[in-house]
């Protein structure tokens, strides 16, 4: 069997920065990852390097940012009143925004002034190109209706 669209894969991975090798997220230590291939749940760079992928295989990609989270958006950056936030804040922190919906919705602090500050919604990731280094540890057929959360 071979990763295909709409297949079941669990994973161990490590990503890190290609440009200075930190570690940016990893399964390691934690729960292997299981994801349905085709539903959008990874970035699109993830998926495809995996394709055709069997099980016990080891493969490290490098992704540039069109194949993982994009080039950073400008329209993402946004100067907030200063007044909205505690007294506390510091450059480079990363907040939540409650959106109307009651979802979170990140952001940095990127410039904090006397009246107002910028805020970057962009992912943090974006603009970045990554390294994975990734272990298939399972493939399933995908069962009708299964998101690949792990509750089926």
């Amino acid at each position: 069997m071979k990763v295909e669209n709409e297949m079941m894969v669990t994973v161990h991975y490590k990503g890190t920065l290609t440009e200075n090798g930190d570690e940016f997220d990893s399964s390691h230590g934690r729960e292997p990852l299981t994801f349905t291939v085709g539903k959008g749940q990874m970035i699109p760079g993830f998926e495809e390097e995996l394709m055709g992928a069997v099980k016990g295989d080891k493969r490290t990609f490098n992704l540039e940012p069109e194949r993982a989270y994009g080039q950073p958006d400008p329209t993402a950056i946004q100067k907030v009143p200063r007044s909205q936030f505690p007294p506390e804040i510091e450059v480079g922190m990363v907040l939540a925004a409650e959106m109307e919906n009651g979802v979170q919705l990140p952001f940095k602090v990127s410039e904090i002034g006397d009246d107002e500050v910028t805020v970057d919604f962009n992912h943090m990731l974006a603009g970045k190109n990554l390294t994975f280094e990734v272990e298939v540890i399972e493939l399933k057929e995908s069962t009708s209706g299964c998101s690949g959360d792990g509750c089926c």
